[in-house]
């Protein structure tokens, strides 16, 4: 098994924004000439996500609505109220909820993706940012 490590950055808005990365993953992949094993995508902060979903305007707005309801910004959560001029809290509680990375399988060197799913990574902080990615591919 090769295992190879390829870094990618974006730039984000944070607001809880949407950045599409199918395309950019699998020209990584594509890149390391691997046929076959697991691609996992990894975002090296602690405000923002890495996730699978159908990328359409319907589910990006249910999804932001979704975060304002269970987790919505406060003044008074203890991280914001202990580290003077922070008003993130709420984006660490997200992004330690969805989680940081994710797995997919490929085959014949393209990723295992379903008809709808898309990679996308999602910027939970309040202000714009320099996001990087590790895609670490792991295959023959």
């Amino acid at each position: 098994m090769t295992v190879k490590s390829i870094p990618l950055q974006l730039d984000m808005q944070g607001d809880t924004r949407v950045e599409n990365i199918t395309a950019r993953v699998q020209t990584a992949l594509a890149g390391t000439g691997l046929k076959a094993g697991v691609v996992t995508v990894f975002v090296r902060h602690t405000t923002a996500s890495v996730l699978i979903i159908e990328d359409e305007p319907g589910i990006r707005a249910d999804t932001v609505a979704l975060w304002d309801r269970l987790i919505p910004a406060d003044p008074r959560w203890q991280h914001n109220l202990r580290n003077a001029g922070e008003d993130n809290a709420h984006s660490h509680l997200r992004a330690q909820i969805q989680g940081a990375s994710v797995t997919i399988p490929f085959t014949d060197g393209a990723l295992s993706l379903g008809a709808w799913q898309q990679l996308v990574v999602m910027d939970f902080d309040t202000r714009a940012r320099t996001r990087d990615l590790v895609v670490q591919v792991l295959g023959d």
